[in-house]
Order: structure tokens, then C-alpha cells, then sequence
């Protein structure tokens, strides 16, 4: 027998345990990616921890290969788990395919959707709009996993997620691109700072300050340095940059903490405002405003529960203060 045949035999011997995997073992694998963590994983599907740590661990056996990292920085999918992660959501997704078109046989509305979007949509405005969204389609379940832009477009590219929400509009063939909400972007300062009276600040003002940055990735970070190198001939690089966070929380905890000043989403600053713990100016000569796009593939079938949910974002109108106008 040909060397090449026997390790074909092989291989597919090796794979034989992939007959063994649950659909169980998959929503662990899709809940953990998600959360990020074991235990708010096990929460959401109502588990202990033990029983998710290990349905994980049945999958690594089946699979023959660890799936997923668990080091100080989080969880992350080995090269095996990114594939087998990809293929666990379409295995899913045929099943929630079933579960619609029964639904709709019984004239009923149920599905589940999974949701990307980056930081500002998945923190200050999916909460809201899902809110009253689950209010109206109580048998639609909407997962929402957080990442930043890029991120986001390559897991709609990828399959791994079927709607996303992103602060920049992407180019590409492949993907469907609605405009949804527009956002302005403030300079945000502690309330204690001598300009945090000012209604008004100068680029060359602004970079001689402590400043903090969203990390490379982010639309929010992108839109910025576009508009000062289009509008004042400075870059990020010529500021003094004391931080980059991967996070517009984090980077409004750090300009509250006093460890400098950031420009950010309106939407992420409503409650600060409102308690006077911060201040928004404006930087001159360069007005940060962008809009949130909604994305997915244009190949992607959308069904029932989708068309539902996409109506009803297209619907939900925010008023520049961050909150909703429903």
C-alpha cells in the first residue's frame, strides 16, 4: 500500500471521534469564545463551570488536539479550535434554520441570531435596542459578541458570526453595508482639569497633554487620526500618548482617573455627562463624526427571525445623548 494512502487512512482514523461530538460540546465552545470566560459561559447556558470546562475538554479529546488557550490574557482559539469554531456555528445555525421554519409553520417567531459589533454599538447601544427588542419577540435570542472592527469584518467574511455593527464602512464585494446611526466624537476631560470650562481646544494644544488612545484596530482610533491629519496636519504619533487601551471603557476610566485625555463616542460618555464627572469639547478646526454601519455577507440566507430583528434596527432611532428614542 502507497505511503500517502496509509497516512490518508490514518488521518481519517484520527478523525473518526468527530462522529462523537454533541451539539451540546459546540454551544460550549460558541459560549465560551463569546464570554471570553468559563464562568459566564456556564451562566449563560445554565451550567456549572465543571460541566463546561468539561464539555471542552470531550471536544479537545474528540478533535485530538487542544481547541482552545486558557493563559493569563484570556481565552483564545488555537489554529484547530478557529476551524472547528467556524464549522460549530453553521452546524448551529442549520439547527436554529429548522427550529425557524417549524416556527413559522406554527405561525410563531423564534431563532436565535449571532451578532459581532464593535465597541461602541455592542456597550451603549445593542443593550438598549435588545432590550425592547426582546420585549416585542420574546422567542428570538440575539448573542452579541464585542471586538473591534476589523475583527468584526473578518468574522462576518468568515462565517462566524451572521450580523455585524461597526463604526467604518467596509469596502470589499463580499458584504452588504447599511447605514444606520451617525456618532460624534468629543474630547472627553476629567472634571477637575483646568480646560474642563473650555467649550474648545487647538491639535496643538491637545498634543502637548497626557493623552490616551484606543488600540490600533479600532474605527474610533482610525476616525481620529484621519481627521487631524486631514484637517491640522498632526498625527497621533506627534501627541503624547501614555496609554492605549483596548476599550472605550477602559479609556473613559483612565480619563477619570486623571492619566489623560481621550476623544471618544458621545454615546460612550452620556452618563458622565450627566454627572459632571467629565467634560466634552470640541478640538478646532476638526469635527470627529462618523456612522455605524450594519454588515453582513451578501451570500448569507437570511431568514425569518432575521428579517424581524433587521427591520427593527433599521427602526431604532438614538438621539444624540445616547439614548433611544423608541
Amino acid at each position: 500500500m502507497p505511503i500517502t494512502e496509509r497516512c490518508d487512512i490514518k488521518k481519517a482514523m484520527q478523525h473518526d471521534g468527530l462522529k462523537n461530538m454533541t451539539l451540546q460540546q459546540m454551544e460550549a465552545l460558541l459560549h465560551l469564545i463569546e464570554e471570553r470566560s468559563f464562568s459566564r459561559a456556564a451562566k449563560k447556558m445554565l451550567i456549572t463551570q465543571p460541566a463546561l470546562t468539561k464539555h471542552i475538554q470531550n471536544l479537545e479529546s474528540t478533535v485530538g488536539a487542544r481547541i482552545v488557550n486558557r493563559g493569563a490574557e484570556g481565552i483564545s482559539l488555537t489554529p484547530e479550535g478557529k476551524v472547528l469554531y467556524g464549522y460549530a456555528g453553521r452546524i448551529l445555525r442549520l439547527r436554529e434554520e429548522a427550529r425557524e421554519k417549524i416556527a413559522r409553520a406554527r405561525g410563531t417567531a423564534s431563532g436565535i441570531i449571532s451578532v459581532i459589533a464593535s465597541t461602541i454599538p455592542a456597550t451603549y447601544i445593542l443593550p438598549r435596542l435588545l432590550t425592547s427588542f426582546r420585549r416585542s419577540f420574546p422567542g428570538i435570542q440575539v448573542r452579541v459578541r464585542a471586538a473591534d472592527s476589523e475583527e468584526v469584518l473578518e468574522a462576518i467574511l468568515g462565517g462566524e458570526a451572521e450580523l455585524g455593527f461597526v463604526g467604518k464602512k467596509p469596502s470589499g464585494q463580499r458584504i452588504e453595508a447599511e447605514e444606520l446611526w451617525a456618532d460624534r466624537l468629543v474630547l472627553a476631560v476629567p472634571a477637575g482639569h483646568s480646560w474642563a470650562k473650555r467649550k474648545c481646544v487647538t491639535a496643538r494644544e491637545l498634543s502637548k497633554e497626557p493623552f490616551v488612545v484606543r488600540e490600533k484596530g479600532s474605527a474610533t482610533r482610525e476616525i481620529v487620526e484621519q481627521c487631524l491629519k486631514r484637517n491640522t496636519g498632526t498625527n497621533l504619533e506627534d501627541f503624547n500618548i501614555v496609554a492605549e487601551m483596548g476599550s472605550s471603557e477602559a479609556v473613559k476610566e483612565a480619563v477619570i482617573a486623571g492619566a489623560g485625555l481621550s476623544i471618544l463616542s458621545v454615546h460612550a460618555i452620556v452618563r458622565e455627562l450627566k454627572h459632571g464627572t467629565v467634560a466634552a469639547l470640541s478640538v478646532r478646526d476638526c469635527r470627529f463624526e462618523r456612522s455605524f454601519y450594519l454588515i453582513y455577507r451578501k451570500q448569507f440566507d437570511l431568514m425569518n427571525h432575521h428579517r424581524l430583528f433587521l427591520d427593527y434596527v433599521r427602526s431604532f432611532k438614538l438621539r444624540e445623548s445616547g439614548t433611544d428614542n423608541q
